[in-house]
């Protein structure tokens, strides 16, 4: 008899509709893979939905707070209802971008240098010398990231709104030129090294990474042999010291421009990456000859409690 996998979507983040959007391209996928498929629209009640369900695994399709930080991780401990990606405590670390960045850089992952600041003080005046990015400590999607460039003034105008939802502390980086690569991690294998380039020449932001035709995707990355191999090693790297499970993606900053500072960093590592159609892990799992059924299906019977 097939599983009965419960695709957990939706939820109350900032990133709802991305999530409703995975969710909905993996239940269909796991239809196609023969399971029997309940879609769960998460709400405050999902414990109460979950036990009445009773499924044999939970599929996290979530993105954002709540899904991707330990949280819904923790019920489904609870519950004893395996579940794909990662567990409790990898999932609140990666989350938590200052945490996380303390975490790989102890592991010898190189991470951009920045510090936390509140969101006055990076209101009122730049925090760090120009460019530079201001980012939520536990935000996905690109929601609420700022990058300030060498010609602004100002901070950005918007940290000031009364209708900010990102968090009364701010991270605060060192701007890095250059390619955003990326690099997902299935298990114990690093798989191949995507450069996504926004089509609109800028950068790297919602739009770019949800809308169609926003980003191009080059894979495999056109650079060096012993670099693409390095962010390979890096992402498994990252995964491991954080205690990752299942599929990670890794994001990289890497400036190899003529007279770039040929830096390579680990932006962050995302337990929940996105799965809909224009998403990452799926085009580097069919480049590894991996069809979206198969990338699914894998995920499904890797599922665990207690990761």
């Amino acid at each position: 008899m097939s599983k009965h996998v419960a695709v957990l979507m939706g939820g109350w983040s900032s990133e709802r509709e991305v999530s409703l959007r995975s969710g909905e391209a993996c239940a269909k996928a796991l239809e196609g893979e023969g399971y029997g498929v309940t879609r769960v629209d998460v709400g405050r009640d999902v414990a109460n939905v979950l036990a009445a369900l009773k499924p044999d695994v939970a599929f996290n399709a979530l993105h954002g707070p709540a899904g991707e930080d330990g949280t819904i991780q923790g019920v489904l401990e609870l519950l004893a209802i395996p579940y794909t990606h990662s567990g409790v405590l990898a999932s609140a670390l990666a989350m938590n971008k200052p945490m996380a960045k303390t975490v790989m850089a102890a592991a010898g992952v190189p991470v951009p240098m920045g510090k936390i600041v509140s969101r006055a003080e990076a209101a009122k005046a730049h925090v760090l010398p120009r460019p530079y990015v201001l980012k939520p400590l536990a935000e996905g999607s690109s929601y609420g990231v700022f990058i300030v460039g060498q010609g602004d003034e100002n901070p950005p105008a918007e940290l000031g709104r009364t209708d900010w939802r990102y968090g009364e502390s701010l991270l605060a980086e060192e701007f890095i030129a250059g390619r955003e690569l990326t690099c997902a991690v299935m298990g114990d294998r690093a798989l191949d090294v995507i450069d996504i380039r926004a089509a609109d020449g800028g950068w790297y932001d919602y739009t770019a990474k949800y809308a169609k035709g926003g980003s191009i995707h080059i894979l495999p990355a056109e650079i060096k042999g012993n670099i693409y191999q390095h962010i390979q090693q890096l992402a498994l790297t990252a995964h491991r010291a954080l205690g990752c499970r299942g599929v990670s993606r890794s994001d990289f900053r890497y400036d190899d421009s003529p007279n770039g500072s040929g830096a390579l960093v680990v932006l962050e590592v995302n337990t929940q990456p996105g799965m809909t159609e224009t998403s990452l892990v799926p085009e580097l799992a069919a480049y590894a000859g991996l069809s979206f059924g198969e990338l699914v299906r894998w995920m499904v019977e890797d599922a665990s409690c207690d990761r």
